[in-house]
Protein backbone atom coordinates (compact mmCIF):
# COMPACT_ATOMS: atom_id res chain seq x y z
CA UNK A 1 0.00 0.00 0.00
CA UNK A 2 1.27 3.18 -0.49
CA UNK A 3 1.55 5.89 1.90
CA UNK A 4 0.74 8.66 -0.62
CA UNK A 5 -2.66 10.06 -0.25
CA UNK A 6 -4.19 11.62 -4.03
CA UNK A 7 -7.12 12.37 -4.96
CA UNK A 8 -8.62 9.95 -7.50
CA UNK A 9 -11.33 10.66 -10.27
CA UNK A 10 -13.00 6.95 -10.75
CA UNK A 11 -14.78 7.29 -14.52
CA UNK A 12 -17.21 4.75 -14.74
CA UNK A 13 -18.87 3.24 -11.93
CA UNK A 14 -20.27 0.10 -13.12
CA UNK A 15 -19.72 -2.58 -11.47
CA UNK A 16 -15.97 -2.76 -11.73
CA UNK A 17 -15.61 0.86 -11.62
CA UNK A 18 -17.60 1.18 -8.22
CA UNK A 19 -15.12 -1.69 -6.65
CA UNK A 20 -12.59 -0.13 -7.37
CA UNK A 21 -13.65 3.27 -6.36
CA UNK A 22 -14.35 1.55 -3.11
CA UNK A 23 -11.01 0.03 -2.99
CA UNK A 24 -9.58 3.40 -3.43
CA UNK A 25 -11.52 4.92 0.01
CA UNK A 26 -10.80 2.27 2.27
CA UNK A 27 -7.27 2.94 1.41
CA UNK A 28 -7.95 6.69 2.48
CA UNK A 29 -7.69 8.42 -0.86
CA UNK A 30 -10.05 10.69 -1.96
CA UNK A 31 -12.64 10.04 -4.46
CA UNK A 32 -14.22 11.90 -7.23
CA UNK A 33 -16.73 9.86 -9.63
CA UNK A 34 -18.75 10.27 -12.77
CA UNK A 35 -20.80 7.50 -14.48
CA UNK A 36 -23.79 8.44 -16.64
CA UNK A 37 -25.90 6.31 -13.75
CA UNK A 38 -27.80 8.56 -11.40
CA UNK A 39 -27.61 5.03 -9.12
CA UNK A 40 -23.77 4.65 -9.59
CA UNK A 41 -23.61 8.32 -8.40
CA UNK A 42 -25.73 7.79 -5.46
CA UNK A 43 -23.75 3.97 -4.46
CA UNK A 44 -20.25 5.80 -4.40
CA UNK A 45 -21.56 8.90 -2.63
CA UNK A 46 -22.86 5.91 0.21
CA UNK A 47 -19.22 4.82 -0.03
CA UNK A 48 -17.52 7.98 0.68
CA UNK A 49 -16.77 9.33 -1.97
CA UNK A 50 -17.97 12.53 -3.94
CA UNK A 51 -20.52 12.26 -7.08
CA UNK A 52 -19.64 14.81 -10.06
CA UNK A 53 -21.64 15.96 -12.76
CA UNK A 54 -18.63 15.35 -15.65
CA UNK A 55 -15.29 13.75 -16.88
CA UNK A 56 -14.23 17.41 -16.59
CA UNK A 57 -15.50 18.05 -12.73
CA UNK A 58 -14.60 15.19 -11.74
CA UNK A 59 -10.61 15.24 -12.73
CA UNK A 60 -10.72 19.07 -11.92
CA UNK A 61 -9.27 18.48 -8.40
CA UNK A 62 -7.06 15.21 -9.18
CA UNK A 63 -4.13 13.98 -9.99
CA UNK A 64 -4.97 10.33 -10.88
CA UNK A 65 -7.98 9.89 -13.46
CA UNK A 66 -8.75 5.84 -13.40
CA UNK A 67 -11.19 5.55 -16.80
CA UNK A 68 -13.24 1.91 -16.34
CA UNK A 69 -15.58 2.44 -19.39
CA UNK A 70 -16.85 -0.27 -21.72
CA UNK A 71 -14.27 0.39 -24.96
CA UNK A 72 -11.70 2.74 -26.39
CA UNK A 73 -14.36 4.78 -28.20
CA UNK A 74 -16.23 5.84 -24.54
CA UNK A 75 -12.33 6.34 -23.44
CA UNK A 76 -11.97 8.69 -26.21
CA UNK A 77 -15.04 10.38 -24.99
CA UNK A 78 -14.62 10.67 -21.32
CA UNK A 79 -10.55 12.23 -21.93
CA UNK A 80 -11.14 14.12 -25.00
CA UNK A 81 -14.81 14.67 -25.52
CA UNK A 82 -16.92 17.65 -24.43
CA UNK A 83 -16.30 17.83 -20.88
CA UNK A 84 -13.81 15.51 -20.94
CA UNK A 85 -10.90 14.78 -17.96
CA UNK A 86 -7.91 15.72 -19.84
CA UNK A 87 -9.28 19.51 -20.44
CA UNK A 88 -9.49 19.57 -16.34
CA UNK A 89 -6.39 18.15 -15.51
CA UNK A 90 -2.64 20.06 -14.39
CA UNK A 91 0.49 18.29 -16.40
CA UNK A 92 2.12 15.49 -14.44
CA UNK A 93 -1.06 14.15 -13.76
CA UNK A 94 -1.79 10.21 -14.95
CA UNK A 95 -4.25 8.65 -16.39
CA UNK A 96 -4.80 4.56 -16.08
CA UNK A 97 -6.67 3.77 -18.85
CA UNK A 98 -8.58 0.45 -17.75
CA UNK A 99 -11.08 -0.73 -21.14
CA UNK A 100 -9.71 -3.48 -23.15
CA UNK A 101 -8.99 -1.81 -26.94
CA UNK A 102 -7.08 -2.57 -29.44
CA UNK A 103 -2.87 -1.40 -29.12
CA UNK A 104 -3.43 1.05 -31.75
CA UNK A 105 -5.82 3.30 -29.62
CA UNK A 106 -3.88 3.08 -26.70
CA UNK A 107 -0.80 4.23 -28.42
CA UNK A 108 -2.90 7.40 -29.78
CA UNK A 109 -4.50 8.27 -26.46
CA UNK A 110 -1.17 7.95 -24.74
CA UNK A 111 0.24 10.54 -27.83
CA UNK A 112 -2.86 12.43 -27.08
CA UNK A 113 -2.46 13.02 -23.69
CA UNK A 114 1.50 13.67 -23.42
CA UNK A 115 0.87 16.48 -26.01
CA UNK A 116 -0.80 18.10 -22.84
CA UNK A 117 2.10 16.74 -20.32
CA UNK A 118 -0.21 14.06 -18.85
CA UNK A 119 1.02 10.63 -17.98
CA UNK A 120 -0.77 7.81 -19.76
CA UNK A 121 -0.85 4.06 -18.13
CA UNK A 122 -2.19 1.63 -20.53
CA UNK A 123 -3.58 -0.42 -17.77
CA UNK A 124 -6.36 -3.36 -18.51
CA UNK A 125 -6.89 -5.19 -15.71
CA UNK A 126 -8.47 -8.80 -14.94
CA UNK A 127 -10.15 -10.41 -12.09
CA UNK A 128 -13.79 -9.38 -12.17
CA UNK A 129 -15.91 -7.22 -9.81
CA UNK A 130 -15.06 -8.99 -6.57
CA UNK A 131 -11.47 -8.63 -6.44
CA UNK A 132 -12.33 -4.90 -7.71
CA UNK A 133 -13.82 -4.33 -4.48
CA UNK A 134 -11.17 -5.99 -2.44
CA UNK A 135 -8.31 -4.42 -4.13
CA UNK A 136 -7.09 -7.69 -5.72
CA UNK A 137 -6.82 -6.80 -9.29
CA UNK A 138 -4.27 -7.84 -12.00
CA UNK A 139 -3.24 -5.17 -14.12
CA UNK A 140 -1.85 -5.83 -17.24
CA UNK A 141 -0.08 -2.35 -17.80
CA UNK A 142 2.86 -0.20 -19.89
CA UNK A 143 3.69 3.12 -19.78
CA UNK A 144 6.93 5.25 -18.80
CA UNK A 145 8.36 5.24 -15.63
CA UNK A 146 7.06 8.73 -14.88
CA UNK A 147 3.65 7.76 -15.60
CA UNK A 148 3.69 4.92 -13.69
CA UNK A 149 5.31 7.18 -10.35
CA UNK A 150 2.62 9.22 -10.93
CA UNK A 151 -0.70 6.33 -10.86
CA UNK A 152 1.46 4.42 -8.20
CA UNK A 153 -1.25 5.65 -5.48
CA UNK A 154 -3.92 4.53 -7.31
CA UNK A 155 -2.40 1.45 -8.37
CA UNK A 156 -1.16 0.16 -5.66
CA UNK A 157 -4.70 0.83 -3.31
CA UNK A 158 -6.42 -1.41 -6.14
CA UNK A 159 -4.49 -4.03 -7.22
CA UNK A 160 -2.95 -7.63 -6.00
CA UNK A 161 -0.44 -7.72 -8.79
CA UNK A 162 0.40 -4.89 -11.16
CA UNK A 163 2.34 -6.17 -14.23
CA UNK A 164 4.30 -3.70 -16.11
CA UNK A 165 4.94 -4.83 -19.06
CA UNK A 166 6.77 -2.10 -20.78
CA UNK A 167 7.93 1.47 -21.19
CA UNK A 168 5.40 2.19 -24.34
CA UNK A 169 1.61 2.23 -24.33
CA UNK A 170 -0.20 -0.55 -26.15
CA UNK A 171 1.96 -3.32 -24.83
CA UNK A 172 -0.44 -3.71 -21.85
CA UNK A 173 -3.31 -3.65 -24.20
CA UNK A 174 -1.97 -6.43 -26.04
CA UNK A 175 -1.13 -8.61 -23.59
CA UNK A 176 -5.31 -8.21 -22.58
CA UNK A 177 -6.04 -9.41 -26.10
CA UNK A 178 -4.41 -12.35 -25.70
CA UNK A 179 -5.85 -12.71 -22.24
CA UNK A 180 -9.58 -11.83 -23.30
CA UNK A 181 -8.70 -14.82 -26.42
CA UNK A 182 -8.17 -17.27 -24.08
CA UNK A 183 -10.86 -16.12 -21.08
CA UNK A 184 -13.67 -16.32 -24.33
CA UNK A 185 -12.69 -19.55 -25.62
CA UNK A 186 -12.28 -21.06 -22.17
CA UNK A 187 -16.02 -19.34 -21.37
CA UNK A 188 -17.63 -20.82 -24.42
CA UNK A 189 -16.10 -24.40 -24.15
CA UNK A 190 -17.02 -24.38 -20.15
CA UNK A 191 -20.90 -23.41 -21.53
CA UNK A 192 -20.35 -26.32 -24.34
CA UNK A 193 -19.38 -28.50 -21.47
CA UNK A 194 -21.97 -28.62 -19.16
CA UNK A 195 -24.93 -28.24 -21.64
CA UNK A 196 -23.57 -31.51 -23.70
CA UNK A 197 -23.19 -32.89 -19.83
CA UNK A 198 -26.64 -32.16 -19.56
CA UNK A 199 -27.45 -33.54 -22.61
CA UNK A 200 -26.47 -37.07 -21.92
CA UNK A 201 -29.06 -36.87 -18.57
CA UNK A 202 -26.20 -36.36 -16.16
CA UNK A 203 -26.23 -34.75 -12.81
CA UNK A 204 -24.22 -31.31 -13.62
CA UNK A 205 -23.98 -30.51 -10.56
CA UNK A 206 -22.19 -34.12 -9.88
CA UNK A 207 -20.03 -32.74 -13.19
CA UNK A 208 -18.97 -29.31 -11.53
CA UNK A 209 -17.75 -31.44 -8.65
CA UNK A 210 -15.79 -34.17 -10.89
CA UNK A 211 -14.65 -31.92 -13.60
CA UNK A 212 -12.75 -29.20 -11.36
CA UNK A 213 -10.91 -31.84 -9.73
CA UNK A 214 -9.78 -33.12 -13.05
CA UNK A 215 -7.40 -32.37 -15.84
CA UNK A 216 -10.10 -30.75 -17.81
CA UNK A 217 -10.93 -27.99 -15.51
CA UNK A 218 -10.33 -24.16 -16.34
CA UNK A 219 -10.63 -21.44 -14.14
CA UNK A 220 -13.70 -19.84 -16.37
CA UNK A 221 -15.53 -23.34 -15.83
CA UNK A 222 -15.13 -22.92 -12.25
CA UNK A 223 -16.03 -19.46 -12.34
CA UNK A 224 -19.05 -19.22 -14.76
CA UNK A 225 -20.18 -22.69 -14.34
CA UNK A 226 -21.94 -22.29 -10.72
CA UNK A 227 -23.59 -19.61 -12.43
CA UNK A 228 -25.60 -21.96 -14.70
CA UNK A 229 -26.13 -24.57 -11.73
CA UNK A 230 -27.64 -21.79 -10.10
CA UNK A 231 -29.89 -20.43 -12.96
CA UNK A 232 -28.70 -17.16 -11.78
CA UNK A 233 -27.16 -15.07 -15.24
CA UNK A 234 -27.18 -11.59 -13.12
CA UNK A 235 -24.13 -10.21 -15.13
CA UNK A 236 -21.12 -10.70 -13.50
CA UNK A 237 -19.66 -10.31 -16.75
CA UNK A 238 -21.75 -9.53 -19.33
CA UNK A 239 -22.21 -11.26 -23.00
CA UNK A 240 -21.55 -8.29 -25.35
CA UNK A 241 -18.30 -7.97 -23.07
CA UNK A 242 -16.90 -10.66 -25.30
CA UNK A 243 -18.79 -9.99 -28.67
CA UNK A 244 -16.50 -6.62 -27.95
CA UNK A 245 -13.16 -8.00 -27.03
CA UNK A 246 -13.26 -11.23 -28.97
CA UNK A 247 -14.04 -8.98 -31.79
CA UNK A 248 -11.20 -7.00 -31.41
CA UNK A 249 -9.36 -10.28 -31.32
CA UNK A 250 -10.96 -11.21 -34.46
CA UNK A 251 -9.67 -7.25 -35.95
CA UNK A 252 -6.12 -7.29 -35.19
CA UNK A 253 -6.14 -11.31 -36.73
CA UNK A 254 -7.39 -10.27 -39.71
CA UNK A 255 -5.43 -7.10 -40.05
CA UNK A 256 -2.25 -9.45 -39.45
CA UNK A 257 -3.03 -11.98 -41.63
CA UNK A 258 -2.93 -14.49 -38.75
CA UNK A 259 -5.56 -17.48 -38.35
CA UNK A 260 -7.71 -17.51 -35.17
CA UNK A 261 -10.03 -20.67 -35.92
CA UNK A 262 -10.98 -21.21 -32.07
CA UNK A 263 -11.36 -18.02 -30.99
CA UNK A 264 -13.42 -17.39 -34.54
CA UNK A 265 -15.89 -19.86 -33.32
CA UNK A 266 -16.17 -18.65 -29.43
CA UNK A 267 -17.35 -15.18 -30.98
CA UNK A 268 -19.68 -16.37 -32.76
CA UNK A 269 -21.15 -18.11 -30.37
CA UNK A 270 -21.20 -14.70 -27.93
CA UNK A 271 -22.49 -12.76 -31.02
CA UNK A 272 -25.85 -15.89 -31.88
CA UNK A 273 -26.10 -15.41 -27.88
CA UNK A 274 -26.45 -11.47 -28.19
CA UNK A 275 -28.33 -11.79 -30.72
CA UNK A 276 -30.76 -14.01 -29.38
CA UNK A 277 -31.51 -10.95 -26.60
CA UNK A 278 -29.17 -11.99 -23.59
CA UNK A 279 -25.86 -9.32 -24.61
CA UNK A 280 -27.12 -7.87 -20.96
CA UNK A 281 -26.93 -10.89 -19.67
CA UNK A 282 -23.69 -12.94 -17.55
CA UNK A 283 -21.64 -14.46 -20.61
CA UNK A 284 -22.22 -18.01 -19.06
CA UNK A 285 -25.44 -17.70 -20.71
CA UNK A 286 -23.73 -18.99 -24.02
CA UNK A 287 -24.57 -22.55 -21.83
CA UNK A 288 -28.80 -20.79 -22.59
CA UNK A 289 -27.95 -20.26 -26.33
CA UNK A 290 -27.02 -23.95 -26.72
CA UNK A 291 -29.58 -25.64 -24.69
CA UNK A 292 -32.53 -23.62 -26.62
CA UNK A 293 -30.62 -24.74 -29.71
CA UNK A 294 -30.35 -29.01 -28.52
CA UNK A 295 -33.63 -28.84 -27.23
CA UNK A 296 -31.98 -29.27 -23.13
CA UNK A 297 -33.63 -27.37 -20.03
CA UNK A 298 -30.60 -26.15 -17.80
CA UNK A 299 -31.59 -24.85 -14.10
CA UNK A 300 -33.57 -21.24 -14.58
CA UNK A 301 -34.53 -22.07 -18.12
CA UNK A 302 -38.17 -22.22 -17.27
CA UNK A 303 -38.43 -18.61 -16.74
CA UNK A 304 -37.33 -17.83 -20.67
CA UNK A 305 -40.05 -19.99 -21.52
Amino acid sequence: MSSRRATVAVIGLGSMGLGMARSLLREGHDVRGYDVSPTALAALVEAGGSACTSPADAAAAAGIVVVVVVNAAQTEAVLFGEGGAVDALAPGAAIISCATMAPTEAKDFAKRAGERGIHYVDGPISGGSVRASSGELTFMASGSPDAFAAARPALDAMAATVYELGDQPGVGSSFKIVNQLLAGVHIAAACEAITFARSLDLDISRVFEVITKSAGNSWMFENRIPHVLSGDYTPHSAVSIFTKDLGIVSDIGRRQKFPLPIASAALQLFIMTEAAGMGRDDDSSVARLLARIAGVDLPGMEQDA
